[in-house]
């Protein structure tokens, strides 16, 4: 049977990889949504839960903060995906 994990690579760092692989598609996929649909995207995650609503309630009618921040927030998951190439 083969190692599909380096002899250098223990199994807990490429779980540890593969964890910040997810959190950058969902960083991407996030900003791009933000950033073309803002109010459809803002509307989805407005919650009666005070703790969810208070993530998105300062870009509620304020598509241009929205779009903003998508921008950032798909820059900063290809900057980490950029730094997370096997070796």
């Amino acid at each position: 049977m083969t190692d599909t994990v380096s002899t250098n690579e223990s199994g807990l760092s490429v779980g540890l990889k593969r964890s910040a692989e997810m959190a950058t598609i969902f960083m991407i996929g996030d900003g791009l949504l933000g950033l073309l649909q803002p109010h459809r995207h803002v509307a989805l995650w407005r919650s009666p839960v005070r703790t969810v609503d208070a993530l998105v309630r300062p870009f509620a009618d304020r598509p241009a903060r929205r779009r903003t921040y998508g921008l950032l927030q798909g820059a900063a998951g290809l900057a980490l995906a950029a730094r997370l190439r096997m070796r």
